[in-house]
């Protein structure tokens, strides 16, 4: 039995998607209002802050994915992920599941460091501490063989359909609105980005490999790393049209703090957007070197055709 927990978030979605397309049938998906990607799929409503709902959703898996996404609401994280994360390392070790967690880099350092499986935790801010927490709680587990585990950490995302990022929030939504794009701090800074199907795809893989867990995996991106002025101007080429956007300086970014509380929300992922991300996905490519990367251009194309299509 195959248990994804946080059903009908992308990556989660994603996850589905691959295992079925891989001939998994009967799958579980696992949120407070679950509902099916495939037709074979068993939805299972839980709340996975209480222990007790959240050892009745695993009961009976061999694998378990943690996919759950939550808003971007410090206060929502803090009272949560660490409390989610410990029921579902606890229901793993009882019912004997391997436990799959999708991990995202808000715990790494953001000054242009390169980015690997080894990179020591240096969060800059609340949601960055959680997620260090919640790595570290599945680590000393996973350390001390209590649990059979691996760790899946994904870039950030850009994607098709609802993808819920930053980057198709100011530059894919804005332009299927018809208004002006927006870039962070910099437009030229190297960006590397996760495209999240094939997150989904890269992490049915490395869950089907024995020899994979124990360990963390960074999950496979283009190593092409374009600037957001290249990124827009693919988009341009792939749309036929222009796309003006302008680069959201701090000073203005912090005005806009003042007033919006989702902007301030981001406040501590700022950082990033003004200086190289260099995410180092060769560990996963060396142990996988069938799997095939979408490339920034295939993505973009394919985000473009779908605002565009009539």
């Amino acid at each position: 039995m195959h248990t994804i927990l946080g059903a009908n978030g992308q990556i989660a979605t994603e996850i589905a998607r691959a295992l079925y397309r891989n001939g998994t049938r009967g799958i579980r998906l696992v949120s407070r209002t679950p509902r099916r990607v495939n037709a074979t799929d068993t939805p299972v409503a839980a709340d996975l802050t209480h222990a007790d709902m959240a050892d009745k959703a695993i009961a009976g898996s061999r694998t378990v994915y943690f996919a759950v996404g939550l808003p971007l609401d410090t206060a929502l994280w803090q009272a949560s992920f660490p409390v989610m994360m410990r029921n579902v390392i606890d229901a793993c070790e009882r019912h004997g599941a391997r436990l799959v967690f999708f991990d995202n880099t808000y715990m790494y350092p953001q000054d242009g460091t390169p980015l690997t499986e080894e990179t020591p935790f240096r969060p800059v801010g609340p949601k960055g501490i959680v997620r260090a927490r919640m790595a570290e709680m599945l680590l000393e587990e996973m350390a001390h063989g209590r649990i059979e585990a691996m760790i899946c950490r994904s870039a950030e995302f850009y994607g098709p359909e609802n993808t819920q990022s930053i980057t198709n929030s100011l530059i894919f939504r804005r332009m299927a609105q018809h208004r002006e794009a927006s870039v962070y701090l910099s437009d030229s800074t190297l960006r590397t980005l996760m495209w999240t199907p094939d997150a989904g795809r890269a992490v049915v893989l490395a869950a089907s490999a024995d020899d994979a867990y124990g360990t963390t995996w960074h999950l496979p991106c283009d190593d092409a790393r374009p600037t957001y002025r290249e990124f827009i101007t693919a988009a341009e080429q792939a749309a036929d049209s222009p796309i003006p956007y302008r680069v959201l300086q701090m000073d203005e970014l912090e005005r806009m703090m003042e007033v919006n509380p989702r902007v301030r929300e981001i406040e501590e992922l700022l950082p990033r957007y003004g200086t190289d991300c260099i995410f180092d996905s060769s560990k996963f490519k060396r142990r996988f070197p069938e799997f095939r990367v979408t490339t920034y251009t295939e993505g973009i194309r394919r985000i473009v055709d779908e605002i565009t299509r009539p």
